[in-house]
Parts: structure tokens; sequence; C-alpha cells
């Protein structure tokens, strides 16, 4: 995500620290090309204005002219307004109410809302050890709700019964009580999703509303359609307010447009990323976690947090063992390659270290990219259990017959 703005930004402002001191000028033209980045992100035009305004007001100031590096103070200015308009700080899901608390989602048809429905369900009920129950109130797509059961059986997650002909407002009403009779600390109700905002879509998300009153409201929105995505927020806010965004498939948008413009235009906070199709792949959105990362600043913090989630300390200490003593096979490499396709791949890992766009050429030309890892755990695979455990005994033979 932010690949294209990332690689914009820090060109002009690679240019900037080689200055020993900033003219006007020299702010202002870096300003253009500022403006000019953001809009090709797809970034909101009053959004990338008013953006360039607060950093301009700052960067022509007394503390930038003075500075003994100008360019790099210049960067910190930029960095705290993309801060700012990303929303400042983490907004974490909300569940402090009395049990069964609704969670109600919304949003249009395609947005992946179903499926993030669960990865919620998942999360809540894996690091929040809530007893959580899904209910789909779609009434109108086909399949809608045998979609939800399956990736309630998938992820481990209790489903309400389906029951054919039933209206979503009792639906949703039979979920609440389900709720309340099972001993449930959350309830996700995943709403209808329509092609485009209209008044039955609307309607019906206000009259589910009403009869649950939900203590989070969370528009599930593709991060793919820019814009859109932000028009679409909007729509829903101004008739029915939200409490969080969740935006997704944010790991196939190279621009960044939706995000970078969600907040400021709805003032509704964005609270996670979908990142994958995985049922594990949910970020938190940290603002200045993507802030970092859009200034090539990497995120350490976010890397240590997916090695902690990955990674078993009582495992990982065995393995520290069989190091020293000289034992790590080529069983235990499967495992650490494993590993490293669940923290995101060596793309996503490679995108969360500090400077790594000023040689990204270099990394594709080396081809360290997924298929490096798919392509040694094949290898590994192909071998004899006695080969994995002794390498040793690898000859010829066996290694032709590994690469046939």
């Amino acid at each position: 995500m932010f690949e294209s703005l990332s690689e914009r930004l820090t060109g002009v402002f690679d240019r900037l620290r080689k200055q020993a001191s900033l003219r006007e000028a020299d702010v202002d033209a870096a300003m253009r090309e500022v403006r000019q980045a953001l809009l090709e992100a797809d970034v909101a035009l009053p959004v990338a204005r008013d953006f360039i305004a607060k950093v301009r007001e700052r960067a022509i100031g007394q503390e930038v002219i003075k500075s003994v590096t100008p360019g790099q103070m210049v960067v910190k200015i930029v960095h705290d307004n993309l801060v700012e308009m990303l929303g400042a700080s983490a907004q974490a899901f909300d569940l402090n109410a009395p049990a069964p608390v609704p969670v109600l989602m919304v949003g249009l048809q395609g947005s992946g809302k179903t499926t993030t429905t669960a990865k919620l369900a998942l999360r809540w009920q894996n690091r929040e050890r809530k007893k959580v129950l899904m209910a789909s109130l779609d009434v109108a797509r086909p399949a809608a709700q045998q979609q939800l059961k399956i990736l309630g059986e998938q992820a481990g997650v209790a489903t309400l019964p389906i029951i054919a002909g039933q209206m979503p407002v009792d639906i949703a009403k039979r979920a609440m009580e389900a709720g309340r009779l099972g001993g449930y600390d959350v309830v996700l109700l995943d709403t209808a999703g329509r092609t485009h905002v209209d008044e039955a879509l609307m309607a019906e998300v206000a009259a589910v509303r009403a009869a649950v009153n939900p203590h989070e409201c969370l528009l599930v929105a593709d991060s793919l359609t820019g814009q859109d995505a932000v028009h679409t927020a909007s729509s829903f806010h101004a008739r029915t307010p939200l409490t969080g965004i969740i935006l997704t498939r944010a790991d196939g948008d190279g621009r960044g447009g939706a995000a970078l413009s969600m907040r400021a235009v709805t003032g509704c906070p964005i609270k996670a990323l979908g990142v994958g199709e995985k049922l594990d792949a949910l970020e938190d959105f940290h603002p200045e976690r993507i802030a970092n990362r859009i200034l090539d600043m990497g995120d350490i913090v976010g890397l240590v947090e997916r090695a902690a989630e990955s990674f078993e300390a009582e495992k990982a200490e065995k393995l520290a063992k069989k190091m020293q003593k000289g034992e790590f096979d080529l069983d235990d490499l499967a495992e650490q390659l494993a590993q490293m396709r669940k923290m995101g791949g060596m793309q996503g890992l490679l995108g969360m270290l500090p400077g790594i766009g000023k040689v990204k050429n270099q990394v594709a030309a080396a081809g360290l990219d997924d298929k490096l890892i798919k392509r040694q755990e094949a290898i590994v695979q192909s071998m004899t259990r006695e080969e994995r455990r002794k390498p040793k005994i690898l000859n010829g033979s066996r290694k032709r017959r590994i690469a046939a």
C-alpha cells in the first residue's frame, strides 16, 4: 500500500535533504511536487490542498529556516501532518458494553463485508478471548447466509442457524436473543449490501439499527475504489452514524488515496485494514506507522508485533538450542519459511524495513520475492524424511531426483 506515493515523496525529500539551506522558492517547488503526488495517489482535492497549506505554513517558518538540517525538518513537518490527516492516534474497536455487544457491519456488495465479519470474529475470539456469535442478515444475495456459515466453520466461530424466509430485522432480533441465552460476549450482524448506495439499502440498515441499537457500526469499504470509497463512507455516515471504517484489499492498493482522505472527509476513524484473503489477514490501523511507511521510514514496531504473533516462545527457544548445537536441519528450515509466509511473505516483511524503497530495484533484480520462498519449500518437501534430517547424505543422484 502507498508504494507509488512513497516513491514520489522519497525522491522529493532526498533532494531537500541534500541542500544546506532552504529558500521559500525551494519549499514551494517541493510542495508542488508533493501536491501532485497526493492527487495522483487519488487523495481528495480539498484534503490535498489543506494538507499542503498546513505544511507550507510551518515549512517557511523560523523553525525550518534556523534549523541545522532544514531538509530533515521539512520531512518531520510532513510526517506530523500526515499523522494528523490519518487520524492522529489509533482507534481500537470498542467492546466495552453490557454483553452481548451488538456490532453492525455495513457496506456495498463486493467490498468484502462478509469475510471481514469472519476476520473480526476470529480476531476477537483469539485475541480478546470473547465468545462471538455471527449472524447474516443478507436475504437478498444468493447463498450469502451459507457463505457466513462456512466462514464460521473455518474460523471455529458460532453462527446463527438459518431460517428461510425470515426478514433482516427479525434475524437481528433473534441473533440478540440467542446471544443473551447463549452467554455470548459479542454478536456480529452482517447486513446486506447493494451495488450502489440506494434508499432501500439505507432504510434496511436504519431499521436494523433501530431494532438492536449497535454499540459499534462499522463500514467495510474497498480501498481499490479510491474516492468512490470515500463517497460511500460519507453517504452512509450521513444516514446512519458510523463508529469506524475497515478498508479491505489494502495490500493491492498501490495509491492509498482512500485511506488518506477517509478520516479528513468523513471525520470517521479507520480502525483496521484488510491485507489479504486469509481470515487472519486483518491489521490495526496506526496513523503514525502508516505515515512512517509512506515516508520510507519503515514500521519496526509492526514487524515485531507480527513476529510475536507468528512465533511461539517455546518453539523459538528449542530452535535456538538446536542452532547452538549445530543440529539445525531442513525440517527446521521449512518451518522457518512457513513462518515467514505467515508474517506476510518476503515483500510484506521488506516493506516494513526503513529505507527499503531506495533499494527496491536491487531487491527486484535479486529475485527476493515470495516465489523464492515457495520454491525453497517445494525443494525441501521433495526430500525424504531422512534427507531433511541429514542433508549430508544428499549426493548427485538424490539431488537429480529432487530437482526432477
